[in-house]
């Protein structure tokens, strides 16, 4: 058995590695995977790093961070994602995305919701000086809309839903599909990557066992998904349409990895001198195109 480290993020976006382990299929691969459990992508980023880990599980705000940094990183594979939503007070009367104009917006600073947040303003014609931006967790927005302290908040699941459950018509979600989707990814060390390829290989081999598997098996992998990270099984079922599982190198990562790392350079969220990093040196894509070539679409070069 080849022994690795994998530092996850605990939530259903790391959905495929939790089935990869909990039914066996790492160790059907030959892998003997010691999991550490972390309430973000960038704690496990951070392990990886500095030795404490092998395999990161993280979303794209930590790559890019990573990337202008000119850590020495290698992004395997996405395996996950799902678009970032707005949720909003009734009694703020927002319709459209222009009504945000003058209100009161919770936004997680240095995540993909403080990008989607930019995105949002952006498509609806504003800037952060036409509204008032309130650096929230994502599990302190519930307690700040219900206390009426916010208008309207931008996170992710299951925040999102918890809001409406707790509020009912008291809470109405924006429409804002597909203005922009956080990625959750496999990311190594290049040095790593070189002296363990086929750890590597059989662990991306893994995903895409258990991403079949899920996906033959809804109902059985909501079950296994809901104990591992302590969610209710109704809650993950009723938001479970909106996490896609997809071992991948697409464009859509690349685009989201641009859009984050511009978003950077723009608001000087980034290291001094740092500049558009070379996505290619960063998007590795030999091991998991020698699994399953169609899996690697990249029309425009990273």
């Amino acid at each position: 058995m080849l022994k690795a480290r994998l530092a996850q993020n605990l939530g259903p976006i790391s959905g495929l590695a939790i089935v990869a382990s909990a039914k066996g299929i790492f160790a059907k691969q030959g892998l003997d995977i010691s999991v550490s459990n972390f309430t973000s992508g960038k704690q496990c980023l951070d392990t990886v790093l500095g030795g404490g880990a092998d395999i990161a599980t993280t979303a794209e705000a930590p790559v890019t961070a990573a990337a202008m940094a000119q850590q020495p990183i290698a992004f395997v594979a996405g395996m996950e994602y799902s678009d970032l939503k707005t949720m909003t007070a009734a009694s703020a009367g927002i319709k459209t995305k222009a009504d945000l104009r003058g209100k009161r917006i919770g936004f997680t600073a240095g995540t993909g919701s403080e990008v989607y947040t930019s995105v949002l303003l952006k498509a609806a014609g504003l800037t952060s000086k036409d509204v008032t931006l309130v650096n929230l967790r994502p599990q302190e927005m519930l307690p700040a809309m219900a206390a009426g302290s916010i208008d309207a908040f931008d996170t992710w699941e299951p925040h999102v839903a918890n809001a409406k459950k707790a509020l009912g018509e008291g809470a109405i979600p924006l429409e804002t599909k597909g203005l922009y989707s956080e990625t959750f990814n496999i990311v190594v060390t290049q040095s790593y990557l070189a002296a363990n390829p086929a750890i590597v290989s059989k662990f991306l081999a893994s995903l895409i066992e258990a991403e079949g598997w899920l996906k033959a098996h809804p109902d059985e992998a909501i079950d296994v998904i809901a104990a591992a990270t302590g969610m209710k099984r109704d809650e993950l079922a009723a938001i479970w349409p909106d996490y896609v599982y997809h071992v991948r190198l697409d464009d859509k990562l690349l685009v989201t990895l641009k859009t984050h790392a511009g978003w950077r350079l723009e608001t000087g969220n980034h290291p001094p001198g740092a500049s558009m990093p070379d996505f290619s040196k960063v998007l590795v894509t030999a091991p998991l195109k020698a699994l399953d070539p169609a899996r690697v679409i990249l029309d425009s070069r990273p």
